[in-house]
């Protein structure tokens, strides 16, 4: 990528796990040349097997790209990446003037923000564009991104997004993208609970699961969480429900969504109430050995505190 255009330019890739590792993977199958890094072998050894030149390094990695994707954990690893820690110089030290960073992890807004300044200060570009879809949308390339930065850097990296996901959407200035994330898994949290609570409920009245996915999946209830990640194994075969709920989304980064949430609840005083307790009782769940799960299994945790017919 050169000043306001596109090309299939080098792209460092810096955080290579379950999400990072696929979206890398198809940046190559698109033609650009991608180096990653990860501090984890593993992860960087999945991503060598698919094409990703792997670095040293995330300084090595980052040297000459002309994009700089970071998919991290927390907002805290990406500032320091890109201002240096300890005395050493970070990434927007020594990339070139009007280097890309496009920043796709899930951060607070106030975060993506201050990523945001400390790159333009440094006379490069930034857009934050995390994602929503999980490893099948990694994998497939069918994410949905909701991004956040000015409109000749949204055009300009527009291309780069469509090798990865189906949807795209310019959501405003930078953090809006971070601002319309934490909005949406905001809702995918309580509505995870209440379609777990709904066939909990159902089982104790004597409902089969079938049939109350048959009559919810066309009424009023339908939702994302019941028609496509459905929390009971059957109605959607491609569910983790039928794979004992091994992750396509895990409970800890469902309880971390949801306290970035929190978090943007308390600073702009809405007077929210149901995502607060989403995040209360995905923390109790994370805590109980939901982490590693997928965060459907938090149906699991509704019936084991329920009482029994």
């Amino acid at each position: 990528m050169t000043d306001q255009g596109t090309s299939t330019g080098r792209i460092a890739f810096l955080g290579l796990g379950h999400m990072g590792g696929p979206m890398a993977a198809n940046l190559v199958k698109g033609g650009h040349e991608v180096v990653g890094f990860d501090p984890f072998p593993a992860a960087a050894d999945a991503a060598r097997a698919h094409g990703v030149e792997v670095a040293g390094s995330a300084e090595e990695a980052a040297a000459g790209a002309s994009v700089v994707l970071t998919m991290l954990q927390a907002g805290q690893q990406v500032l320091d990446l890109y201002r240096g820690k300890d005395g050493q110089p970070g990434l927007l030290a020594g990339a070139a003037p009007g280097t890309l960073f496009l920043d796709c992890s899930t951060i607070n807004v106030v975060e993506a923000r201050e990523a945001a300044t400390a790159a333009t200060d440094a006379g490069h570009r930034f857009v934050d564009a995390p994602v929503s879809g999980g490893v099948v949308g990694a994998e497939a390339a069918t994410l949905t991104f909701m991004v956040g930065g000015d409109d000749a850097d949204f055009a300009a990296i527009h291309p780069v997004l469509e090798l990865m996901g189906k949807r795209i959407v310019h959501c405003g200035g930078h953090g809006a993208g971070q601002a319309a994330k934490v909005c949406n898994n905001m809702i995918l949290g309580v509505s995870m609970i209440a379609v777990s609570e709904a066939f909990v409920l159902g089982e104790h009245l004597g409902l089969k699961d079938e049939v109350l996915f048959d009559v919810a999946a066309h009424a009023s209830g339908q939702c994302w969480a019941l028609t496509t990640n459905c929390p009971v194994p059957g109605p959607v075969p491609t569910s983790p429900a039928n794979r004992d709920y091994q992750p396509g989304f895990s409970g800890a980064l469902m309880a971390k969504d949801l306290k970035l949430a929190l978090q943007a609840i308390e600073s702009t005083g809405v007077a929210a109430q149901m995502g607060p307790l989403a995040s209360r009782i995905y923390d109790e769940f994370a805590a109980a050995g939901g982490a590693v799960r997928d965060f459907s299994g938090i149906i699991t945790d509704i019936r084991d505190r329920s009482s029994h017919p």
